[in-house]
């Protein structure tokens, strides 16, 4: 049964994450203005609106622009990495990620175009999901794509965490950064931000494309030294906008809520433990293990039934040659770690449906996983938690869901 809660309270946080569904409950139209947030615009004031942007929940958030403005929208051009939504009036792009490809590139060279070719009268209206920063790449010259992919890699590879990856983005390419509203000056920019970042960080969402940058190239130098990668050349962002409004429309904690409404209503005492969850993923799953030992040998912080719930994004550093991704390998780490301890349900998927560089969004597990396949702790010091769930069956696959407000992670003390 804590299984199958597990998979319906992830269900919960995956509809609170809906981006069409988040972008209507903050976009409002009468025929004559569109109402975003707080915002009014009289549309007879733009001759023109087009759409553009870039993430992995982009398409599904352009679709519900064009269902509230309907023919009002002259075109546009999003970059997202799987085409499985259809549009009448923005051009939907396929674009590699997590590594940025030649797709990506081309498409981002057509977003600055329109960008670039927008006047006074325009209207921008930006959708920026999670995967932006891969999706739309436009390296600032000499610069070469591959040495971007490379320095991707590299970065990967080292465990950077998404805010610094974010900062070396924005200061060796030309969109992110604030740097795409800025060249779409002097039109009109509305943002629509889907939240895939702990905090909510405007400026690293997406690498902030419409966002006043609050990073230096000082700070993207740091980074270069510290992960003791090969610095590529550098420049400086923008630090004010003007006419540009950020807008954010769905993010993790929104998802978290609504998992622990569903949580509450299925009877379990309910405890949300943060939704700025970072670091090492062994080392957090670690301290989850150690709050399910706490309620499993003294019924607190809260009482059995038990459902803990986290939210945010950890990184992983690689050891081992395995397969696997954080959401697997916080689950396989947060097993071992309970192993003997009693009977508790272990669950982490990212809600875009993708872990690492594999087909599934995370994994669950419970007290009788280990047994059912020795060498767990082989497994873990390879990287190699996807084989090892493989074996037990415990790969939680969802496939791309349209949406991407980082990872859920959830723990039932029955």
């Amino acid at each position: 049964m804590s299984r199958k809660h597990a998979l319906q309270i992830f269900r919960a946080a995956l509809h609170a994450a809906d981006p069409d569904r988040a972008v209507t409950r903050h976009l409002k139209f009468d025929g004559r203005t569109l109402v975003a947030g707080r915002k009014r615009y009289r549309l007879s004031q733009f001759d023109r609106i087009q759409v553009i942007g870039a993430g992995k929940a982009s398409a599904a958030m352009s679709r519900a622009v064009e269902r509230i403005l309907g023919r009002r929208i002259s075109g546009g051009w999003i970059n997202l990495k799987d085409l499985s939504i259809p549009s009448r009036r923005v051009t939907l792009h396929e674009s590699g990620h997590p590594i940025p490809d030649a797709r990506g590139l081309e498409g981002a060279r057509r977003i600055a175009e329109i960008a670039r070719e927008a006047k006074q009268r325009d209207l921008l209206i930006c959708v920026i999901s999670g995967g932006a920063s891969a999706l739309m790449p436009l390296p600032a010259e000499p610069i070469t794509l591959g040495r971007m992919q490379e320095t991707t890699r590299q970065l990967l590879a080292c465990g950077a965490t998404i805010h610094e990856l974010n900062t070396i983005r924005k200061h060796v390419e030309r969109l992110k950064g604030g740097q795409l509203a800025q060249l779409a000056a002097p039109a009109t920019v509305l943002a629509l931000i889907l939240s895939d970042v702990v905090g909510d960080d405007l400026d690293v969402i997406g690498s902030g494309p419409t966002v006043p940058d609050t990073s230096t190239v000082v700070d993207a130098a740091a980074i270069f030294e510290k992960y003791k990668i090969d610095p590529l050349p550098l420049h400086e962002t923008p630090k004010r906008l003007d006419r540009v409004q950020n807008l954010i429309v769905g993010s993790n904690r929104q998802a978290i809520d609504a998992a622990a409404k569903l949580a509450r209503d299925l009877g379990y005492h309910t405890m949300i433990l943060s939704t700025f969850i970072e670091g090492e993923t062994r080392d957090v799953a670690t301290v989850h293990a150690a709050i399910a030992k706490e309620i499993l040998t003294s019924n607190r912080p809260v009482r059995r039934p038990a459902c803990i719930l986290s939210g945010g994004e950890t990184t992983v550093t690689l050891r081992g040659s395995g397969l696997g991704g954080r959401n697997q390998e916080f689950v396989l780490a947060a097993a071992i770690a309970l192993d003997g301890f009693g009977s508790a349900t272990i669950f982490s998927a990212g809600t875009d449906g993708s872990d690492g560089p594999t087909d599934a969004a995370g994994a669950i597990a419970d007290q009788n996983t280990l047994r059912a396949a020795p060498g767990a702790r082989a497994f873990l010091r390879e990287n190699d938690s996807y084989h090892f769930f493989e074996k037990v069956q415990g790969l939680i696959k969802t496939g791309p869901t349209g949406t991407n407000v980082m990872d859920v992670r959830i723990l039932l003390v029955p």
